[in-house]
């Protein structure tokens, strides 16, 4: 909420506000509409809502077009690669009514009276999610056509020369809405977080799929050549190093990121796998490869089809450090951890999450639900991204 004159932050009261359906947990001065201009005094006052109100959630499943009819599936996948979905998920706009049901301090020593007035949402920012440009591929060695999301540094300078990291989304994101992958999860914006930007400046990249790009038939759809050509497109119009460009995904993103390594071997410096899996007969180009691989061993899929993977990468003479991670663990425990197999010194590092760690009680421990949450908590993980970024081609 926005003041004409500053609030006192110390005497901000959540009890002085109020939003419809939903639950206030805290009220603070702020110099923005930004939460992350906190302050002591501010013109703004930011009311964070709680995360457990029935209606918190922004994602919603709704009846499949085409009356529901189902396309043929790849042994339990979601269907065949070039298959487009049904999109059953939308992403509801953010909205709330406010009313200021208390009195307000203003840094004047004065009250800004409690009112019965009802305020609606007037616009919305999505925080990083915004910084990604919504741009358009036409491939001319394809045909194709492919919608993606572009995050540029904010203090880009052509002088200087950028990693880029390469997002590509699971099957359950499939549609033709662009900022999709956005809203989805953090596979994405982590990178351009403004503490990763600080510390790792890089251009990221997510590609918007309206069609199934990888099924459980080690199959691609042509979007995988596309998006390589996409990469090289920018790697042509920014000051993109091209020994510096990172692969990362989930499920079926993940899956793309294997299939493109095979086929373009020496494409990528390093490559980030979540929970996904691919005929182990066709893996051997990986072998020379530097890959972090995290799976959950709840996964019925991923986790069998990893470890039959990197079997098969250990025969071909890499070297594989492995360990077994607590998903429930915090940012310094995944740091220590992270430290210890890190000392291992090996390209390759295979790291699962114990049975029953990353599923929160009361949900499945079906594939899916393991898939999720595998990919809420991967990303999450800080040194994993550090040492993306040390891999250079």
């Amino acid at each position: 909420m926005e003041y004409d004159r500053p609030v006192k932050g110390a005497d901000v009261s959540p009890a002085s506000f109020s939003v419809e359906g939903r639950t206030v947990t805290d009220a603070f001065a702020s110099t923005s509409a930004d939460p992350a201009g906190r302050a002591d005094m501010g013109r703004f006052v930011i009311v964070p809502l709680s995360l457990e109100d029935a209606n918190a959630v922004l994602t919603e499943k709704v009846q499949p077009q085409g009356g529901g009819k189902t396309l043929p599936k790849g042994r339990g996948g979601p269907g065949k690669a070039g298959d487009i979905p049904t999109y059953d998920t939308v992403y509801r706009p953010a909205r709330a009514t406010i009313i200021q049901s208390g009195p307000v301090p203003s840094a004047d020593g004065n009250l800004i009276a409690a009112s019965d007035a009802k305020l609606a949402t007037t616009k919305v920012e999505n925080l990083i999610v915004d910084d990604f440009r919504q741009l358009e591929f036409s491939d001319p060695k394809t045909g194709r056509t492919l919608g993606y999301n572009l995050y540029v540094p904010k203090a880009y300078d052509a002088g200087k020369s950028y990693p880029l990291v390469l997002f590509m989304h699971d099957a359950g994101a499939t549609s033709d809405v662009t900022r999709t992958t956005l809203l989805q999860g953090l596979g994405a914006i982590v990178w351009a977080s403004p503490e990763d930007q600080a510390e790792r400046p890089c251009f990221v990249l997510a590609p918007q799929y309206a069609e199934i790009i990888a099924d459980d038939d080690s199959r691609t759809s042509t979007m995988l050549d596309t998006t390589i050509d996409l990469v090289k497109a920018l790697a042509e119009e920014y000051s993109i190093d091209r020994n510096r460009l990172y692969a990362t995904g989930q499920s079926g993103g993940c899956m793309m990121s294997i299939a493109m390594n095979i086929k373009y071997p020496d494409f990528f410096a390093a490559s980030f796998l979540v929970a996904g899996q691919w005929d182990p007969q066709l893996v051997k180009p990986l072998a020379k490869k530097k890959l972090w691989i995290l799976v959950s061993q709840d996964d019925d899929k991923a986790f069998p089809g990893e470890n039959a993977i990197t079997e098969v990468l250990e025969k071909e003479g890499s070297k594989i450090s492995r360990a077994v991670w607590d998903g429930t663990w915090t940012a310094g425990r995944f740091r220590i951890a992270f430290d210890a197999i890190d000392a291992e010194g090996s390209p390759i590092n295979y790291v699962t999450f114990r049975r029953g760690t990353v599923i929160p009680e009361g949900q499945s421990t079906a594939g899916a639900s393991g898939h999720r949450n595998t990919w809420r908590i991967a990303y999450t993980i800080e040194p994993v991204r550090e040492w993306i970024f040390r891999q250079h081609g």
